[in-house]
């Protein structure tokens, strides 16, 4: 897999918003933020996308998680919620081959229709 956008973020080639950090993950802020907050975390292994993913790799998919919860804490938007999401390939809307969990929050996230339904439904 050649160097990408995100292996330089990594390497500290190009600068990045860094808000977390272990031996396995980063996390960083989207530099094009589609919710009040959004920020990346990706393992500092590069693997390009989900169907590249090898048994050996469910914990660092597990650390990825782990620190969007725990980014979540630290910045008091874990109990209102967030959403969680990694794209697969074009039509899944990944334009970066290294696999990224995208961490959205700040305002609702639910399909439209559905919050509008249930907004109407609720007493």
């Amino acid at each position: 897999m050649s160097d990408t956008i995100f292996t330089k973020i990594i390497n500290r080639e190009i600068p990045a918003e860094i808000i977390f950090e272990t031996d396995q993950v980063l996390a960083f802020k989207d530099i094009n933020p589609q919710a009040p907050v959004h920020f990346l975390v990706i393992p500092k292994k590069a693997i390009a996308t989900i169907n590249d993913l090898e048994p050996e790799d469910a914990e660092i998919v597990g650390q990825l998680y782990l620190a969007a919860a725990e980014i979540a804490k630290q910045e008091g938007f874990a109990e209102n919620g967030y959403r969680a999401v990694m794209n697969c390939n074009p039509d899944g809307g990944q334009t970066v081959y290294h696999i990224h969990l995208h961490v959205l929050a700040g305002k609702p996230m639910g399909w439209p229709p559905y919050q509008n339904n249930l907004k109407q439904q609720l007493p």
